[in-house]
């Protein structure tokens, strides 16, 4: 090879190739893109929504810093103002309204209240219905009283009605009757004092009425008295008599008292 071909060769070499560059395009094009969109929006539109309604509950429901609504949550326990409707069980210490205001429980049908102690076993039960309250074990009140013109009445129906305190009880009808009833008996006992009957006229019904015989000095029921056809007057005064266990009933009166332990009515009752 001469000098002139390798001083040509080499400056062929050496002079730039001129070639097409490629471009290769980078991101998310086409359906794609697209779907992210709409997701992106979808979801823009969720968080408005959301948002929204956060706003409006807590404008309706009255959310402040101190409770939500009528309820207040102050250092002594939680205050509730107005009226308020609770729809499952209910579990306080104490309920007290304010000393100006009463405290009113009203339900379509009846009103419960139990009182349970740690093991969860019931010790007392209120039940407010349209015949009365109705307790499920003692009570202790220093206060019974009716609504104004509306009678007042304490019944048992299958036990005992027991009314006790250490200082006395007193039971009164201001403007009407009182009256006490029972399928057994009525038992007014006092340990330490007395029972004192008060009033106009003490009637004692459906006692049993003896007869005296001044032969044979004995009594007889009221069932053996003489016949209609006797010619006898008729006894209209009577003496109260007293058995030794305590049962009364009634004997003709006459100059001196005809009441006789040894009676057949205190024999037999």
């Amino acid at each position: 090879m001469t000098r002139e071909q390798y001083i040509l060769a080499t400056q062929q070499n050496s002079l730039p190739r001129t070639e097409h560059p490629q471009f290769y395009p980078v991101g998310i094009y086409g359906w794609r893109k697209r779907c992210l969109y709409f997701f992106v929006l979808l979801l823009l539109v969720t968080m408005i929504v959301n948002m929204a309604m956060t706003i409006w509950i807590l404008k309706v429901m009255n959310f402040t810093v101190d409770g939500m609504g009528n309820l207040r949550v102050t250092k002594k326990g939680i205050r509730l103002e107005g009226i308020s409707e609770f729809l499952l069980p209910l579990y306080v210490k104490e309920i007290h309204s304010r000393k100006d205001s009463p405290l009113v429980l009203q339900s379509d049908r009846n009103v419960t209240v139990n009182a349970r102690n740690h093991m969860g076993q019931l010790t007392g039960q209120l039940t407010v219905g349209t015949e009365g309250a109705v307790f499920g074990h003692s009570v202790e009140t220093p206060h019974i009283r009716a609504e104004p013109s509306q009678d007042l009445k304490l019944e048992s129906p299958t036990r005992s009605l027991v009314m006790e305190a250490p200082r006395g009880v007193q039971v009164n009808a201001a403007a009407g009757d009182l009256k006490a009833t029972c399928r057994k008996e009525l038992h007014l006992q006092s340990t330490e004092g007395e029972i004192f009957l008060n009033a106009d006229t003490i009637r004692l019904g459906n006692l049993p009425v003896g007869s005296f015989s001044s032969s044979s000095s004995s009594f007889s029921s009221s069932s053996s008295s003489s016949s209609p056809s006797s010619s006898a007057p008729r006894q209209t005064i009577y003496e109260l008599c007293v058995c030794p266990n305590g049962k009364l009933y009634l004997s003709p009166a006459g100059a001196g008292s005809t009441c006789q332990s040894s009676s057949n009515i205190c024999l037999w009752s």
